[in-house]
């Protein structure tokens, strides 16, 4: 795991959740500052909506401790758990959950129920919540008459008119349509750094978290496999997990050959003899195994002989497809498949020989 962890608003301490013998979050640890927006990551089974779960209150942990704002809410060796009413945390969830017998209005003024308000000022934070995501116009419009979009914005505005102090979102685009979807994580985005809210985010999603978070954490088997921006995850990933779930990697086992300073010489067992030059995560001794990570974009195509000082797979063409924006090549080395993009203006044919020239900054040698 990577990513230097300071006091935060939202402390999460080596927590632990336990059924029976199986550990469903294993000593996770992580803080979150204020106004942050950070994003649990990782496939199903992962731990990362257990973790939400605890943070909320729905769930109790079996150890560590989750603190907000210096003051615990969960720590069950001082026999402390506060309930989840009691922890300010607003919450949307995947399903909306938004109350069909009720208008806009009145599902949003559902969060102010325990609120010492007059009447006066609960309509003017439903006016103005519903103002800043767009439907001040559907104020006293029925729930069931909005589309999924809409109701997913009553359910944002429902979790925000009581200023909570953490945000946690819970999936909450997995139900709407791919241009929805897509249209809603720039909304997100622009209402949290707009209202400055402290947010906790839940997807399996790697294109949503790039671009709702400033942070993200890779989740697998119940421990954090890595924390850091969404370009730090993307371009340094810290292990072969983590290159291979976010995005697309070509991932070939290789050894080490030498060092030198932050860069490796590694041969691949795909193409002996070949040497690749990369750079390395954490650090690596000669001989040790290693996985060469590359993005399909982070490698070039050409036709011509290799040059003995270019950093280069040699193979040929086994498959083109038209991406519409880049054209997305697959090279045959040796048993093994990678995969290259390239412009539509570079045409290869098939079986044609080609060289896969390597980003000597951009490849990485990954410990095994």
């Amino acid at each position: 795991m990577r990513g230097a962890e300071t006091k935060g608003f939202l402390e999460v301490d080596r927590i632990e959740k336990n059924y029976g013998a199986m550990k469903a979050v294993d000593r996770v640890s992580f803080s979150l500052a204020k106004g942050e927006f950070l994003t649990l990551l990782g496939p199903s089974g992962c731990g990362k909506t257990t973790s939400l779960r605890a943070i909320a209150g729905f769930e109790t942990i079996s150890g560590g401790k989750i603190s907000i704002d210096g003051e615990p809410v969960s720590d069950p060796a001082n026999n402390i758990h506060l309930p989840p009413e009691r922890r300010q945390f607003g919450m949307v969830f995947q399903s909306y959950a938004v109350w069909p017998h009720m208008s806009v209005a009145e599902n949003v003024a559902y969060g102010l129920h325990n609120l010492k308000l007059s009447r006066a000022e609960r309509d003017q934070r439903i006016r103005r919540v519903l103002a800043k995501v767009g439907l001040e116009a559907q104020l006293d419009r029925p729930a069931t008459m909005l589309s999924g979009g809409q109701q997913q914005r009553v359910a944002l505005a429902r979790a925000i008119v009581y200023e909570p102090k953490v945000l946690l979102f819970d999936e909450p685009l997995s139900n709407l349509d791919a241009k929805l979807r897509e249209a809603m994580r720039l909304e997100l985005r622009r209402l949290q750094a707009e209202l400055g809210i402290t947010s906790l985010y839940v997807t399996h999603d790697q294109e949503e978290a790039m671009v709702v978070s400033d942070r993200v954490i890779v989740m697998k088997g119940g421990h954090i496999q890595q924390i850091g921006s969404p370009s730090d995850i993307y371009d340094r990933p810290a292990n072969r997990f983590v290159a291979d779930f976010i995005g697309s990697s070509n991932l070939l086992e290789a050894k080490v050959l030498r060092c030198q300073g932050k860069a490796a010489f590694v041969e691949t067992a795909v193409l002996p003899g070949a040497e690749i030059a990369c750079a390395t995560v954490g650090a690596l001794e000669p001989g040790s195994n290693v996985t060469l990570s590359f993005r399909p974009e982070h490698a070039t195509l050409s036709v011509e002989p290799a040059s003995g000082d270019q950093n280069v797979l040699s193979g040929h063409v086994s498959g083109r497809i038209n991406m519409g924006s880049h054209l997305d090549y697959r090279v045959a080395i040796g048993k093994t498949e990678v995969r290259v993009s390239a412009p539509r203006s570079v045409e290869i044919p098939l079986s044609q020989n080609v060289a896969v020239v390597l980003d000597r900054d951009r490849s990485l040698a990954l410990a095994s």
